[in-house]
């Protein structure tokens, strides 16, 4: 019981990864407040059955949840999701920023309110939620967070580019909350998530390679994220902050962080024709290319 006594917070707690996430925290002993909303992928609707399914399910087996349906895109109700984990248990010492929609499209048809719509839930409600909850970790003087980023931020995915955005986002306010609230031992870490799900539901599946990914895919069900998010929640996970994680099937993969490649240098500095005859091919070999998550992650999971 690695988390006994501790409050967790999951946001988009109700299904999927969300779901496997408070199941798992509530069976490491720590009480859960499930935020969710109940909306499809895309953001309509709403119902809070999806919160109560996981509640009912976390109550079964002896533990202790409570629900929030306060939607995290919004200051006043990430303050609400909040005061809601210490009405219900007193205290908060793990927040999972996992909340998310999708509204995919490929850029140059991206209209402005797919852009916005992804960005608000994903960016904002993780800064709004982490901002709520930075208060009381600072009287504290401890806390986790642990932020769901993507492939699709950290690699690269076609017709995402909001999603994406959102996604890399995540990470670099990951790292700020890690440098900024280190003096109150509060700690912060981002998991990439491979799992079959609503997230991963809409990827297209017409020809056989695409047929044998998602099989693959498949195979990654959503509990397979769960022991990293237990850890880094734990008192054991005390040094543990300013990482990325991916998690895939049964592999744990500590990711890279922008440093730099290579570098080239000219006393006399440079001019547009320079950089084209000396720089540009010095470098070149280190570029990047346009890969996607699949082609970065190309064996199968293990």
């Amino acid at each position: 019981m690695m988390l006994e006594g501790k409050v967790a917070l999951v946001t988009g707690g109700g299904g999927g990864i969300g779901r496997a996430m408070s199941l798992g925290l509530a069976r490491a002993g720590a009480s859960v407040l499930i935020n969710d909303i109940g909306v499809s992928l895309s953001g309509e609707g709403g119902s809070a059955s999806p919160a109560e399914e996981t509640k009912a399910e976390i109550e079964a087996f002896g533990g202790r949840a409570a629900i929030n349906t306060d939607s995290v895109s919004d200051w006043d109700s990430a303050q609400r999701i909040v005061a809601a984990a210490k009405q219900y248990f007193g205290r908060l010492d793990i927040v999972v920023n996992n909340a998310g929609i999708l509204r995919d499209a490929i850029f140059h048809k991206m209209e402005p309110e797919q852009w916005l719509s992804v960005l608000n839930v994903h960016l904002n409600g993780t800064f709004f939620v982490s901002r709520a909850a930075a208060t009381l970790f600072r009287e504290q003087e401890g806390g986790s967070f642990i932020h769901m980023t993507s492939a699709s931020g950290l690699v690269g995915n076609v017709g995402q580019a909001n999603y994406s955005a959102a996604k890399l986002g995540i990470v670099a306010l990951s790292k700020s909350i890690a440098l900024d609230m280190a003096r109150y031992n509060v700690r912060s870490n981002c998991i990439c998530p491979f799992a079959w799900g609503r997230m991963t539901g809409n990827i297209p599946a017409t020809t056989p390679d695409q047929i044998e990914r998602v099989e693959r895919l498949k195979r990654m069900t959503p509990d397979k994220n769960v022991p990293l998010a237990v850890f880094l929640g734990s008192d054991a996970a005390t040094h543990v902050s300013g990482q990325v994680f991916a998690t895939r099937m049964n592999e744990i993969l500590l990711m890279s962080q922008s440093r730099p490649l290579r570098a080239v240098q000219r006393d006399e500095g440079w001019t547009p024709e320079s950089i084209r005859d000396h720089a540009a091919p010095a470098l070149a070999p280190a570029f990047y290319g346009l890969d996607r998550s699949q082609d970065v992650f190309s064996w199968d999971p293990v």
